[in-house]
């Protein structure tokens, strides 16, 4: 997959998980650690984008 359409794919998760979080927010039933948890996701693929963007800038 070119470095390109995968940082896409990654910034679209990135997105889907932003909205997913607060979806969850909005419910009071929502567990705690479930937010957390999406968050750390959210927090992973921000980690990978901004790796991949320094690669690509590099080259």
């Amino acid at each position: 997959m070119p470095l390109a359409s995968h940082l896409s794919e990654l910034k679209r998760k990135h997105g889907e998980l932003e909205r997913e979080i607060i979806d969850a927010m909005a419910h009071p039933s929502t567990d705690d650690l479930e937010v957390a948890s999406l968050k750390r996701r959210k927090l992973a693929l921000k980690d990978q984008i901004e790796k991949l963007t320094q690669q690509q800038t590099r080259h």
